[in-house]
C-alpha cells in the first residue's frame, strides 16, 4: 500500500520537470488504460495529463455510477478513485466491485483523508491510498506497480 510526502501536486500545474522527467521514464508501453473515478472535474484533467504524459491511456468518469454502468469497463486494469463521491461513494464502488468478483487494482485519492476511510480502503485491498496534494510521481509508481508494468 502506498502513500506518498506532498512534493509535487497532480493537480493544478501539473508535476513539474522533475515529475514530467521521471514520467517518462516510468512509460509502461504498450495501451493501459486507467480509469479515474472522480466528481471533481479538474482533478480529473490534471490526473488524465499526468497519465498521458506517463504513457497510460487514461478515461474519466464523474461518478462510481457512471464508471459501473460502462459496459467495457474490463479494459482498466486500474482505477483511481475518489473516496466522497456524489451518490455511491468510494468505499461502496470497491465492495460492489468486490461482490461481483471483479478484482481490478483500486488506488484511493481524496481530500478527506480520515483514518476510518483509510482503515475500510485497505482491508478492502487497495493498492495506495493519497492525499489529492500528494505527488503525483509517487501516484505513478502505485499505478505501475498495481498493474505489474
Amino acid at each position: 500500500m502506498s502513500r506518498t510526502s506532498p512534493r509535487t501536486s497532480p493537480k493544478g500545474s501539473g508535476a513539474g520537470r522533475h515529475a514530467a522527467q521521471e514520467c517518462r521514464q516510468m512509460n509502461p508501453g504498450g495501451h493501459i488504460q486507467v480509469a479515474i473515478i472522480d466528481d471533481d472535474a479538474s482533478l480529473c484533467r490534471s490526473l488524465a495529463r499526468l497519465l498521458r504524459l506517463a504513457g497510460y491511456e487514461p478515461s474519466a468518469f464523474s461518478s462510481a455510477e457512471a464508471f459501473l454502468s460502462d459496459g467495457e469497463r474490463a479494459r482498466f486494469a486500474c482505477l483511481l478513485v475518489d473516496i466522497q463521491l456524489g451518490g455511491m461513494s468510494g468505499l461502496e464502488m470497491q465492495r460492489a466491485l468486490a461482490a461481483q468478483g471483479d478484482g481490478v487494482s483500486l488506488i484511493f485519492i481524496t481530500a478527506h483523508d480520515e483514518p476510518g476511510a483509510r482503515s475500510e480502503a485497505i482491508h478492502g485491498g487497495c493498492a495506495g491510498f493519497f492525499s489529492k496534494t500528494d505527488d503525483g510521481v509517487q501516484i505513478l509508481r502505485a499505478i505501475r506497480q498495481a498493474v505489474g508494468a
